[in-house]
């Protein structure tokens, strides 16, 4: 058993890249899933991912923090407190420092970094209200390896790694915990940034040390773990799921 029946889980960027794997395996698990997304179009993608009528979707731009926060806030007055928050959308623009846009370095820090505090303060008055909580926040390999042309994105994960080790020690009083999952290279939307999608798999597996590309419910089966009971005793960590990409 999960532990996760009948949990209500919020997860932002839940309708696409490993967003619609990890819907799947929460709701598969049992969990009442609650999926912030940016469009209506994926708030359809969104239920359709996850059927059975075990999935709301909260239409909202992330970098409008306090429509974000309203409607969290509404959200939780009509439907009760969450119990997990997985803070997993992100965007990624490519550019090299000299050609770096700070307004949209700015934009890619509130919606990959600031919003996800906006979400936990959301999140936070029920979760001590429940005594028991777990957050989850989606970081990157590409902190450890500083991965050129996304000085901006690589910023904001970093700055998310930071908030963890913050958040663990001021909220593990609450009974929450609160880690960090760093993937490496899945094959998801995210890729299409890249010009030579198959040359850069082969970067991939030459950095890895299993020669084989990660599935997305890969990474879906340890945020599940982590929002679980079994994960009670953990928190304040960074767990890299990456084919022995980074090793420590």
């Amino acid at each position: 058993m999960s532990g996760l029946q009948g949990k209500r889980i919020l997860v932002t960027g839940a309708a696409g890249g490993l967003g619609t794997a990890l819907t799947r395996t929460l709701v598969e698990a049992g969990a009442e899933l609650v999926g912030v997304v940016k469009t209506e179009a994926d708030s359809r993608r969104l239920l359709e991912a996850a059927p059975g009528g075990h999935a709301r979707a909260i239409v909202a731009d992330l970098a409008h923090a306090s429509t974000l926060t309203e409607r969290l806030e509404a959200e939780i007055a009509a439907h009760g407190p969450v119990y997990g928050i997985v803070n997993n959308a992100a965007v990624y623009p490519k550019a090299r420092l000299d050609a770096l846009d700070v307004g949209e370095m700015i934009s890619v820090l509130s919606v990959n970094a600031v919003a996800a505090a906006a979400v936990v303060q959301a999140c936070l008055p029920g979760m001590k209200e429940l005594g028991q909580g777990r957050i989850v926040n989606v970081a990157s390999i590409t902190f450890d390896t500083g991965m050129e042309e996304l000085g901006a994105y690589v910023a904001s994960k970093g700055a998310l790694i930071g908030l963890t080790r913050v958040w663990a020690r001021e909220l593990g009083s609450y009974g929450v915990t609160v880690n960090a999952v760093a993937p490496g290279a899945f094959r998801t939307d995210a890729e299409k940034i890249h010009p030579d999608p198959e040359g850069y798999s082969r970067f991939v597996m030459s950095r890895q040390a299993l020669k084989r590309r990660g599935e997305p419910e890969e990474f879906a089966d340890l945020v599940s773990f982590l929002l679980s009971k079994r994960a009670a005793f953990i928190t304040g960590q960074t767990i890299r799921i990456d084919g022995g990409w980074v090793t420590h």
